[in-house]
């Protein structure tokens, strides 16, 4: 039987350029949906899970848009709600080389951003499911949103639901002081928390002691100090937190790493040639998901997680449109790329 998942967020309409064109270039955009936790759900459905996504879109053919696209790649959509003014957009323009990529938000206003907590019935929504996941970016979009999260991380660790959280800071969002406040209050609920060392450092002020001033990024045993002390500060049940090595735009090293409170388990390293890199934190925190519900070990799950990202840095748009046995195969060393015939 598939597990039930429920995650809550906002998903958008990603206006991209075509053939790396800059948006000043462009006379046209392709169009494509994605947010953070729709993009988990779409993982988890194609991994054969019962995914469901929980927002709020406009009460017109562009909500209707969005909600298609979901349920065209398996996500449940029955507690999606209607109403309000309008589907968030955001532009994506691709980067290549030295050429970095470059996001700018449309959200103001969102049909998700103005909804109230009321309007969610989480004990309904989490009926029967066995993991609840949402972002920082959820209860960024406002006081409201962030006590909706809030209702629906106490209804699901009343309900025994697992809760986990990618903490996904958005400056462009909210202040630090405001992310801390709100995110401390949510971490009492969280058992598995995902992110990476700016996120912890920047939203709880968690930071190793030393960096590795050679590279300009930590060193191993500092994201090990880092995944521990955010174990250790908000009595979780497991820490997962990507390593991406940004060489240029186009080429990125990129592992994970997972402390479960006995052991901290490193995944093997990717040399990634880009295609498209958002989603790319999604798609593992989608991943683990998939494996610590199924059984996986600790050490099993951060490479499932690390080879499901892998491969969605070579899939364009958020969703990560993988095969579960094609995770499998890489996650086992299958790396050739040789055609499959």
């Amino acid at each position: 039987m598939p597990n039930k998942v429920v995650t809550f967020g906002e998903i958008m309409m990603r206006l991209t350029p075509p053939n790396y064109l800059r948006i000043v270039q462009a006379e046209s955009f392709d169009v494509t949906y994605g947010g953070g936790e729709a993009n988990v759900a779409v993982s988890l459905a194609n991994y054969g899970e019962e995914a469901y996504f929980v927002t709020k879109v406009p009460d017109n053919p562009v909500g209707q848009a969005a909600i298609n696209h979901l349920r065209r790649y398996g996500v449940r959509t029955d507690y999606v709600l209607k109403g309000g003014e309008r589907l968030g957009i955001y532009f994506n323009e691709i980067g290549a080389s030295q050429r970095a990529s470059l996001v700018v938000y449309d959200r103001s206003y969102s049909s998700i951003s103005q909804a109230k907590p009321e309007e969610f019935d989480w004990e309904k929504i989490l009926d029967g499911a066995k993991w609840f996941h949402f972002t920082g970016i959820t209860p960024a979009l406002g006081d409201n949103l962030a006590q909706a999260c809030l209702d629906a991380v106490k209804t699901a660790k009343r309900l025994g639901v697992t809760v986990s959280c990618d903490l996904n800071y958005r400056k462009k969002l909210w202040t630090i002081e405001k992310a801390r406040e709100v995110m401390t209050k949510l971490m009492e609920y969280v058992d598995i928390a995902i992110g990476n060392e700016e996120d912890a450092e920047k939203v709880f002020g968690i930071k190793a002691e030393s960096t590795d001033i050679t590279k300009g990024v930590l060193s191993e045993e500092g994201y090990k100090e880092v995944a521990k002390k955010l174990y250790d500060t908000f009595s979780l049940k497991g820490v997962a937190i990507t390593l991406r090595e940004s060489f240029s735009a186009s080429d990125n090293g990129w592992s994970g790493l997972y402390y479960d409170g006995n052991e901290i388990y490193r995944s093997r390293r990717y040399e990634v040639h880009i295609v498209d890199r958002v989603g790319g934190g999604d798609s593992f925190a989608g991943g683990l998901i998939y494996a610590l519900l199924n059984g996986y070990s600790s050490k099993e799950a951060v490479e499932f997680a690390a080879a499901a990202s892998c491969l969605k840095h070579s899939i364009v748009g958020d969703f990560n449109h993988v095969t579960l046995s094609e995770v499998i195969n890489l996650m086992k060393g299958d790396a050739s790329g040789r055609v499959q015939r």
